[in-house]
């Protein structure tokens, strides 16, 4: 995940909220936004 731009990341979650992907996928995803200290809404 360290090498996904900022956008691709965001992008990502956003699309495995929407298909409803693994929790605990999503929740990696989650953390790292939080590590990058990016400002994204997170559902859930």
């Amino acid at each position: 995940m360290h090498k996904l731009s900022d956008k691709l990341l965001v992008e990502s979650y956003c699309r495995a909220t929407e298909l409803k992907l693994n929790p605990e996928f999503i929740h990696l995803i989650e953390k790292e936004i939080k590590r990058r200290s990016l400002q994204v809404e997170i559902i859930g």
